[in-house]
């Protein structure tokens, strides 16, 4: 069997953590994938993987194997882009992915700008509100916006967004400012389960952390949703800021316990960790880097308090919060 073959498939088995996964990137059957890792194993005299019949883990030999069969790998691969010219010319298919709201809102319109520039390339865009395993879902560039826990991913900062409680003024108006995280109790919630999938909402009592369990009287898996529901006064939602900084800014929403609010979280173009960057990956990062951090600068300002109407005017205390059936 072909070295260079064999030297694909393991380390394509260690980057997804199985065998059937590894097969299906390559578009193998699984047998043959075993095979060829086996004779690998034989060859070198050693074993490289450890199998359990629910995971797959690299030996301390197939650790430093690994290290080698990358770089050998990539460097193959620029030998033969090299050889066609192409070393520099971004070309071929590229995957993206980014939330539903967010990618709608800005990441759509930059990968079909791009690719008006870059006829050599293509490119499929998948919207998820969930975190996509790049390696597992053959995604090349992904725009997450959160803390980033895995180290073996790069990641390029573009800005950043808050989280923020919102409701309509005439809701407040009606039913009085929650005055503190636990006043949520006593209104009638709107939960959208991709951003605050746990019924456990979490705020800052200046450095201390406080969580309050709220029961939703609308639960919706749409951002956009439960957005025009809160607008339309059933009640306070949770969005991210880029989510409503325009409908605040004309009135339509109000933000609420903004002096509770949570710190902050960066929004970054992330992709896999290697010495060499296809030329598609790294002219989209580049290209997109500055068009996303500018629309994010663009946005109105989240204001720290709702307007007087919502909530009563200042100086007065907010009328109780009416129950809802």
């Amino acid at each position: 069997m072909d070295r260079l073959h064999e030297m694909e498939v393991f380390a394509a088995v260690a980057d997804a953590g199985g065998f059937a996964k590894a097969g299906r990137r390559l578009a193998i059957s699984p047998p043959a994938v075993t095979r060829a890792v086996s004779a690998l194993e034989a060859r070198l005299g050693t074993r490289l993987l450890n199998r359990t019949t629910r995971n797959v883990s690299l030996t301390e030999a197939g650790l430093r194997y690994l290290d080698t069969a990358k770089r050998l790998l990539a460097e193959i691969d620029a030998a033969e882009h090299s050889a066609l010219g192409e070393a520099a010319l971004p070309a071929g298919h590229l995957a993206v992915t980014a939330s539903v709201t967010f990618g709608r809102w800005v990441v759509a319109p930059i990968v079909s700008e791009f690719l008006r520039g870059h006829p050599r390339v293509t490119a499929s865009l998948l919207l998820l509100d969930r975190v996509v395993n790049l390696v597992e879902e053959g995604i090349e560039v992904a725009v997450r916006i959160g803390q980033l826990p895995d180290s073996s991913l790069v990641a390029r900062r573009v800005g950043e967004v808050q989280r923020v409680l919102v409701a309509s003024p005439d809701y407040l108006a009606n039913h009085g400012e929650p005055r503190s995280p636990g006043d949520l109790k006593r209104h009638a919630i709107i939960e959208m389960r991709g951003l605050m999938p746990s019924r456990e909402w979490r705020f800052l009592d200046g450095p201390t952390a406080v969580h309050v369990v709220v029961q939703p009287r609308f639960e919706v898996n749409d951002a956009l949703a439960a957005i025009d529901a809160a607008e339309a006064g059933d009640g306070i939602t949770g969005a991210l800021s880029y989510m409503v900084a325009q409908k605040i800014a004309e009135g339509r929403l109000a933000p609420v316990l903004m002096r509770h609010a949570p710190p902050p979280v960066p929004v970054q173009l992330v992709h896999a960790q290697s010495r060499l960057v296809a030329p598609k990956v790294r002219a989209f990062v580049d290209f997109t880097a500055p068009r996303l951090t500018e629309q994010l600068r663009r946005l109105p300002p989240i204001p720290a308090h709702p307007p007087a109407n919502g909530g009563g005017p200042p100086g007065r205390a907010a009328p109780r919060p009416r129950a809802r059936s």
